[in-house]
């Protein structure tokens, strides 16, 4: 009677049917990279068409096939004009990233520090880094099916969201509806904490981006489309994106003009994580993923593990929706 009373209670339920989720999210696995664009597309793309149908008369499916038609064609665009521009620029990178160990120095500091990179073989690592984005673009195939099949599935979510929604409350009156209303539960707090961080996340990675790069030009560094993409994507890592896209900036500023360019950089950076820090996360993070630092690379370091480069992205929303599900909340932020 006693584990009939607990199977009956809420909390053992939701637990239950989370669990559910979780194992038949791992048995489709495989298909994770699909759903996880699917997701993220869609979002972005509905908080930018809501954002533009607040402002401007413009019925909902024009727009959202308008913006899709953007994209695909600034994707087109970038594949044919600026995909073998960015190739050989990462292709320079290495090279002057391996030029920079391999050419003797007279400063100790600069010995020393080539000699770690030496022994502990980083210039390898960093090769097979680069190597591994190179291949990334130009090993077209798998990727642009995934980002293909994502862009028409998310166009078809959008095209039909009210018609979806209607359609979908249906099961609140069927036979399952108890499943229907616990999966109801964690699609609100997926979409409320996921979302809105993978949101924040792009919008700031988009924003250091565009002032490194403008800093990078003032500087006068080669390769810019290339750092370009590395520093936008590094900034989708949250607090370690910005440590980790220090140390080939520093060395590409070492290259070209000495240890002063090295300090221009490192206050350039310093100066743009602060913006992020003190203006960017207060307006667009909620309280709840206002992490310590220490959990939050603790929680990457798990993430990269588990889901290997995507769990550098989606480590923190996924670490914040556990948090919410949990009613984990900063109560010293709200």
């Amino acid at each position: 009677m006693e584990i009939g009373a607990l199977f009956r209670k809420k909390s053992t339920k939701r637990l239950l049917i989370f669990g559910l989720i979780i194992l038949a999210l791992y048995s489709v696995r495989s298909m994770i990279n699909l759903m996880l664009l699917t997701f993220i597309i869609s979002f972005l793309m509905n908080q930018l068409i809501e954002f533009i149908a607040k402002r401007l008369p413009i019925n909902r499916r024009i727009l959202a096939l308008t913006m899709f038609i953007i994209i695909i064609g600034l994707l087109t665009l970038g594949l044919v004009k600026y995909l073998p521009i960015i190739t050989s620029e990462i292709t320079s990178l290495i090279k002057q990233i391996n030029s920079f160990y391999m050419q003797p120095h007279d400063n100790i500091l600069i010995s020393y520090i080539q000699t770690i990179i030496s022994e502990n073989q980083i210039s390898a690592y960093l090769e097979n880094g680069f190597s591994f984005l190179i291949k990334s673009f130009t090993d077209i195939s798998k990727t642009s099916v995934q980002v293909v099949i994502a862009l028409i599935l998310s166009l078809f979510f959008l095209l039909e969201k009210k018609r979806l929604i209607e359609f979908t409350a249906k099961f609140k009156d069927s036979k399952i509806a108890p499943f229907y209303f616990e999966i109801e539960f964690f699609a609100k707090k997926f979409t409320r904490t996921f979302g809105k961080v993978i949101e924040a996340q792009f919008a700031i990675a988009l924003i250091n981006c565009l002032l490194t790069v403008i800093a990078l030009a003032i500087m006068g560094f080669p390769q810019l489309f290339a750092l370009a993409i590395m520093v936008f994507l590094l900034g989708l890592i949250p607090v370690a994106g910005v440590i980790i896209s220090l140390i080939p900036l520093s060395i590409i500023a070492y290259t070209i003009g000495g240890f002063i360019n090295v300090i221009y950089v490192v206050i350039a950076i310093t100066i743009i994580h602060a913006i992020e820090a003190y203006i960017l996360n207060p307006k667009l993070m909620s309280a709840k993923t206002d992490l310590p630092v220490f959990y939050t690379f603790i929680v990457l370091l798990f993430s990269q593990n588990l889901f290997g480069v995507w769990g550098l992205i989606i480590g923190i929303p996924v670490f914040v929706f556990l948090l919410d599900v949990l009613d984990v909340t900063n109560k010293e932020g709200t």
